[in-house]
Order: structure tokens, then sequence, then C-alpha cells
């Protein structure tokens, strides 16, 4: 069990078993296409100015090679007050104003900006939620990307949280 002041992230809908809910995916019946699952952080570490997260397919096959894990979601420069992002948040920042306004969604590996859920040719694959508190706000440009992400919070990393699902 996360001990009470660890810095870490959760998400409501992902059960114990640590499952991806169906809805948040691209696939069969109760697929909602698009909507990024809500998030809810604790503990921020001291001094983060800002906070970044990189969703990834852990599992996700290549043809040439085992593993080329495959971005599903970017988000740089989210407000460390905000305690979580909503349902839905992907696609949504401008309509909902306020914080969440001037956050950064990058593109993923579907080559456009947002949440694309899974749709996958075998299931029980690892998704890494990974959220980043940072010690200074990025300027990664207008087109973020994960390796552009990666690359901006080089040495302004204070602390991560990682949350596990599976599809």
């Amino acid at each position: 069990r996360a001990s009470d002041d660890e810095f870490r992230l959760v998400s409501p809908p992902i059960d114990r078993e640590g499952k991806l809910p169906r809805k948040y995916t691209d696939e069969g019946q109760g697929a909602l296409k698009n909507v990024s699952p809500p998030l809810e952080w604790y503990n921020l570490p001291e001094g983060t100015q800002s906070l970044a997260l990189v969703v990834q397919d852990i599992d996700a096959p290549d043809p040439s090679s085992p593993i080329v894990p495959w971005t599903c979601w970017v988000v740089a420069n989210i407000p460390p007050h905000l305690k979580g992002l909503p349902e839905g948040f992907s696609g949504k920042g401008e309509e909902l104003g306020g914080d969440y306004a001037g956050i950064q969604e990058g593109h993923n590996d579907h080559k456009v900006p947002g949440w694309r859920g899974p749709k996958l040719p075998s299931h029980g694959h690892r998704f890494e939620f990974k959220l980043y508190a940072l010690d200074e706000k990025l300027k990664v440009g207008h087109k973020v990307t994960k390796e552009k992400l990666l690359e901006a919070i080089e040495g302004h990393v204070l602390g991560e949280a990682v949350l596990i699902a599976r599809f």
C-alpha cells in the first residue's frame, strides 16, 4: 500500500486489478472513442511548478523488434494546483477554460494531439501513466511530442508517480 505522503497517481475507474475500462479504448461495445480517463494525484513534491504526463503502451508490438512503447497521450504544463484531470479532458482544455486552458496536449504515436485509446491486436498490454513533477513550466514549443517532452524535463524532475493499467 502506498504510504500516505507518497507522490501518487490514481484513476478512480481503474480497479484494483488495474484493468483499463473498455470505454477509454477504441475497441468494441461501450468504447467511447478518445475519451481520456480521469486522473487524480496526491502529495506533489515541494517546489512543483508544473506537471507533465506521458501515457504509453509498454507492451506494444513492433514487427522489427520485440517492444517499442506506443505513446497514447502526452500532456505538458499542467498547473500544480489542479488536483487532477476530469474524464474526457483530452481535446477540451480550451472549452473547460480557466486553469485547463493553458495545458498543452502533445502528439501521440498516431501523429495527432490528445488521448487515443488502445485498439489492440492482442490483449493483456500494460499501459503506463507516468506523471512528472517539475521545478519549472516547460517551453516545449507548439508541437509537443514524447521525445521533446522527455528532453525538456531533463534535470527538472522533482518526482515521478506511475500508474499501470491493463487492457
